[in-house]
Order: C-alpha cells, then structure tokens, then sequence
C-alpha cells in the first residue's frame, strides 16, 4: 500500500468531498446527497426515507494523520452507489462526525449521528476506546456500526456475551491476529529479548496482552512483563515511561501507539540515549509519514527511528486494483491505510439495506452477514453487486480490503503487511505476515 504525500490532480469528487473534510476539523456534521423524503424517522432510520448513513472519524486528535481522509473513502462508496440506482431506489445521504480521537467527543459525536441524524449505520470509529464508547450507543438505538479500524480483542469477547445484539463489525481484523503477526515478524528478526510500551487504553493494553502471549509461545521473553509500561495520553511528558521501556537492554521494544503521542514518546527515548541498538516494533497506529516527521530528525537528517518496522492490515481484496483506481482518479491522492476498509464498511451496509428492502439499522444488522458470506454469487463491482441484491439474488461480496468474511461476531481474518521506516522518513512495505499459525507465512513483495 503506497502513502499519500500530497495531491497530484483535482478533480470534480475532490471538490465534492473537500467539504466534508473541512467541516470534520470543526466537530460540526455535513450532509451530502438527496436525504429522500426527509422526515423524521425514529433512531435507526425508518424504511420510507431514503437511506442515512454516517462517517465517526478521527479528522483531528491524536490518530487525525490517518483518519482524516476516512470520510473521503465512505463519500466515494456513497457516490457510487448513488450513480448506479441508490438504494431501496432512493439516493443515500452521508453525514460526517469528527471522533477527535476522544471517546468523550466520539460518544457526543454517536449520540448526534443516532438521536439527532438518526442514521441507520455508522462507519467508524477507529480508536478501540472510542469505539467502545459509541458501540453502546448504537446498540440502543438500533444503529448498525461497522469499524474499519478498531481493532481490540475485546470487540470479539463482549459480541461472543451478546452485548451488542448483532449491530457490531469490522473490515479490519481484531488485534488477537495482528500480535500474532508482530510476534512473528520479532521471532523472524531474530529477536529474543523484547520489552513493550503502550497506550494505555483498549487498543494499546489488549494488543500488548495478545502480542506477550504470542511472543512468549514462540520462545521469547518480555523483559518488562512483571512491569509493563502503559503511559497515559493526557500525561505532561513521556520521559519515565520511554526510560521505563528501553531499560533491561531489549533487542527490541514493541511500541503500541497512537502517533500523536508515541511521537513524543519515541522522540524522549532518543534524546535520553536509550535508543542505539534497539528495534522499534510499531503497529497500525502510526502507519503515517506524518507520524515518522513528528518524531523528528538526527543532527545528520536521518529518522530518529530509521530501521523501525511495523504490521498494518494489508488490502488484498478483488476490489483493490479498482478501487485504488478510482480513488486517485476522482481524489488525486496516494491511497492510505484503511481507506480499502472504509470503502468495504460502507459498501456493505448499503447492499445490506437492499436486501433488507428498507433503509433502518435492523435491516441492515440482518442483512450484513447474508451480503458478506457464502454461498452466493462472487462479486467485486459495487454495483453490480447492487444489481444482483436488487433482482433478489444471493451474493459473497468481495471488498477491497479483503473477502469480509465477516462472523457471528463481527470478525474478519486478514493478512499484514511489514512496512519498514527509511532514513529519509519514508515508509516501504518489505514483506507480509498471515498470523494463521505460530510460524506465520511470509512472502517478499
């Protein structure tokens, strides 16, 4: 997956989505497209208004260098579908809400998405904690919420209890899956003596707690396991935290982040010393160049953290070669992690509610499964899939991000790719992990 490092071209869906991104930074929602009759409907939408659908996005705070172009991705889908028919033959409307990274502001942002927009389905968020705090939301006002970046284990525990009733998804595998895949890209490095540090949140604590387990079951050793470093986001500075976590001379340190932060985590235990000879180990939160300029320069212009590698969920689907097309052609920009993921979440929401043939969060919470799962019709194009849920067939959509598969509780299995920091700043993928077993598969690319 290539990195966004500026516009190219503009072009007439760039003029149409500049909107949303600009009204995002100001946490105020947008409305775009036909809204069909427009009445008022009750949470979760209602069957005789055209479908409503809306975008919880991180567009600033402390994950903002990779959720900003998020709710660009969800208006693509939107628009698509719109040009070949909508649904339920009415045009689906799209209202953007900015998560600033906070799951205070995420579950004010749900609760106007839900109780005020009364949209029947929400792509978003991506912070776990976020998310966690605005999934609760959803549930009682019967709005389907499909992440495309939330990726903490307990997702999966609290949907196998039934807390979420079926209005829980994602495009982007749990973290029980990505540890695996980081523990084996450490054992493949030949590292044996690893510490970590993480934020100390959903995210950062179950992703730690995933990768120990993986880690230690193929040999190794966390140095820090009896006192694991877990920093607080809101803390002043990081210096004990960075100290903390490069002590005990590990091979490397597994930094679960958020690249706001971990920026100045990571910076801290540079200037401190602690930083020669150690590997750092990133995740999916800081897969942005963004991120690497923040953490800083060497006195000779190198990145501080050049040579570090990390695991991001790969987009391996059908759909990608023409999805990616169509994202530089009507955006002009580079394609970035997770836009494949959004681009699925969306997608299948709105096939969902034609197959249900009605526009509420129900229909498409008992539909999802239908339109993402065999058996049925194979099927990539957007609207074609559309036209084949129209004529009452059965289909298997194939997404960008992968085949979403999606499971009773809400999961998809997907494969990683290891992308590696230059000394110029720039991110290259250099190989891809499956966490399917202990000893996961690796191809170069």
């Amino acid at each position: 997956m290539k990195i966004f490092n500026g516009d190219r071209s503009n072009h007439k869906f760039a003029l149409s989505v500049s909107a949303i991104v600009a009204t995002s930074f100001l946490t105020v929602s947008c409305q775009s497209g036909d809204s069909g009759s427009g009445g008022q409907t009750d949470a979760g939408g209602e069957s005789g208004d055209g479908l409503k659908l809306g975008v919880l996005a991180p567009t600033t705070g402390d994950l903002a260098s990779i959720g900003q172009n998020w709710p660009l991705a969800v208006q693509l889908a939107v628009d698509t579908i719109n040009e070949c028919g909508g649904v339920n033959e009415s045009s689906v409307s799209l209202t953007t809400q900015d998560s600033q990274t906070d799951p205070t502001a995420g579950s004010t942002a749900m609760t106007q998405l839900a109780e005020v927009d009364r949209v029947a389905g929400v792509v978003g968020a991506f912070a776990s904690s976020v998310s966690s705090a605005a999934v609760d939301i959803a549930v009682r006002n019967n709005v389907m919420m499909v992440s495309p970046g939330s990726t903490s284990p307990v997702f999966t525990e609290r949907a196998s209890n039934g807390d979420f009733n079926g209005y829980w998804a994602r495009t982007a595998p749990p973290d029980t899956y990505q540890a695996q895949a980081l523990a084996a890209l450490a054992e493949k490095q030949g590292f044996t003596n690893v510490s970590t540090v993480v934020i100390n949140n959903d995210y950062g604590v179950g992703f730690e707690q995933q990768f120990v387990k993986a880690f230690e079951g193929l040999g190794g050793k966390i140095t820090d396991k009896s006192q694991p470093v877990r920093y607080d986001a809101k803390a002043a500075t990081f210096d004990t935290e960075a100290k903390a976590a490069f002590s005990n001379n590990p091979d490397a340190v597994a930094a679960i982040l958020y690249a706001e932060t971990g920026s100045v985590l990571l910076k801290s235990a540079y200037e401190q010393g602690l930083t020669d000879g150690v590997t750092v180990l990133l995740t999916d939160g800081v897969y942005s160049e963004d991120f690497i300029r923040q953490v800083g320069e060497t006195q000779d212009g190198k990145s501080i953290i050049s040579g570090a590698l990390g695991t991001v969920p790969g987009a391996n689907g059908q759909a990608l070669e023409s999805f990616t097309q169509l994202w530089q052609e009507e955006t002009g920009k580079e394609l970035t992690a997770f836009l494949p993921h959004n681009w699925d979440a969306a997608v299948l929401m709105m096939l969902a509610a034609e197959a249900a043939d009605e526009n509420t969060g129900e229909g498409i919470k008992n539909n999802i499964l239908e339109v993402a799962n065999a058996p049925g019709t194979e099927v990539s194009d957007a609207c074609e899939a559309m036209e084949l849920v129209r004529n009452g067939e059965d289909i298997n959509y194939q997404g960008a991000s992968g085949n979403v598969d999606i499971d009773s509780n809400g999961d998809v299995v997907g494969s990683y790719d290891v992308w590696q920091v230059k000394d110029d700043g720039s991110l290259e993928v250099i190989d891809n992990v499956t966490p399917a077993t202990s000893n996961a598969s690796s191809s170069q690319e």
